[in-house]
């Protein structure tokens, strides 16, 4: 008796110490994360300006009344993948000419794209439901909105008979410096999304994704989790950024080396590019592409250069030198043709990714640098000119047949 008593007691006081416990259930949901560096730019005129002048404005508001009706997290995560997928989708139908243009700014423009995602993430950080959203599924949340505005889960292929591109283009960058600027390699690729170019031994489909300009994006493999599936399939690939005032360059050697310059938050990191399996990493990796029949070629209006400079450090140490013939046996990397950018580290990942996939003999792939996209002379506040539309265009065209005389030069090998 003595001990039932006992046993008694212990359960009430288990019991009144779970009734006094905070449920799980009910549990305060953890804050909503402030803006990112990126996002907070959002705020200041130009972005504002450019998505109303291009109808985008709107994509941000819908987004946030679309994620409120959401009942449970299953529901807003199909939300945001079917908002995302089609903010990529209207930005490709934008720059291909379908549909109302809805607004003043040309179509060619990039940058709706790229401010209307910030406007979606920024809404995606500040939502509040009514129901418990752990970080982990806020970030899986963030994770599907880029992922699907980036055009990264919207490649598609037809089936025997067509051969297969897979191009690549990056975000607007430096906008500390100015924050009006385009990148016409993330307008290149919506251009080129989905279409069909003709090629000496038929036609050949094009799909294209858009990266973001950030070191911990690329850490964590955000471009190999993209290209891995689809470079076994493809005939031939190219990464595309913004490079050297005037000039196109094919770029012959990647180096694995972070040069540290800050990125779209920010952000600086110097060091070894962070891969998995270091221990079997390269110092620099090459491009398959046709570089000679590119260069010969008549493409456009901005000349086209087989770029082989790199900077090494030679086998034994010493200071970094630059090479303009390439890299010498034995030594270390300290920056590509394409510098120590996250260009460079996007074809140097792209580059290795092949590799390791044993394509290197058989997979055409490599990195293009596109001019630098100026304003026309004496524009120094206004969001877009005559000039700055004739060099983007002439840009994305020329992006256009450089594809075209590579895929015809390898495809005839």
């Amino acid at each position: 008796m003595t001990s039932l008593r006992v046993q008694i007691g212990i359960l009430g006081v288990v019991l009144l110490a779970g009734g006094l416990a905070p449920s799980t259930a009910h549990a305060t949901p953890a804050p909503a994360p402030s803006p990112t560096v990126e996002e907070r730019r959002l705020d200041q005129a130009v972005p504002q300006e450019i998505l109303r002048r291009s109808g985008f404005d709107d994509v941000a508001p819908e987004f946030a009344r679309a994620l409120a009706d959401a009942h449970s997290y299953p529901q807003a995560r199909r939300v945001v993948e079917r908002r995302g997928s089609a903010l990529w989708r209207r930005a490709v139908d934008r720059a291909q000419g379908r549909g109302p243009a809805r607004g003043d700014l040309s179509r060619d423009d990039d940058r709706p794209l790229y401010w209307a995602r910030l406007g979606m993430t920024r809404q995606v950080r500040a939502w509040e439901p009514g129901f418990r959203v752990s970080e982990r599924q806020r970030a899986a949340l963030l994770d599907v909105l880029e992922r699907s505005s980036r055009g990264q889960t919207d490649i598609r292929y037809p089936g025997r008979g067509v051969r297969r591109i897979l191009v690549t283009g990056f975000d607007p960058f430096t906008l500390d410096r100015d924050i009006r600027i385009s990148n016409p390699s993330g307008a290149s690729a919506l251009a080129l999304d989905g279409t069909v170019i003709e090629t000496a031994e038929g036609p050949a489909r094009v799909e294209t994704a858009v990266f973001p300009v950030r070191w911990d994006d690329f850490a964590a493999g955000t471009v190999e989790r993209t290209l891995r599936p689809y470079l076994p399939k493809v005939d031939l690939f190219t990464t595309v950024s913004q490079g050297r005032v005037g000039r196109f360059d094919v770029e012959r050697t990647n180096g694995a080396w972070r040069g540290g310059f800050p990125d779209n938050e920010n952000v600086s990191r110097t060091g070894t590019v962070p891969v998995t399996d270091p221990a079997s990493q390269p110092q620099w990796t090459t491009t398959t592409l046709p570089s000679a029949a590119i260069v010969a070629a008549d493409t456009g209006r901005f000349p086209v250069y087989d770029h082989t400079e790199v900077t090494e450090i030679p086998a034994g140490g010493g200071d970094p030198v630059v090479r303009a013939d390439g890299p010498t046996a034995g030594s270390t990397a300290r920056a590509g043709g394409g510098g120590n950018y996250l260009s460079n580290e996007i074809a140097y990942r792209a580059t290795l990714l092949r590799d390791r996939l044993g394509l290197h003999d058989t997979l055409p792939g490599g990195h293009v640098h596109t001019p630098v996209l100026e304003f026309g002379a004496g524009n120094t506040t206004e969001v877009t000119d005559p000039e700055f539309v004739r060099n983007r265009v002439d840009i994305i065209d020329q992006v256009r047949a450089i594809v075209t005389v590579a895929a015809d030069a390898s495809f005839r090998g």
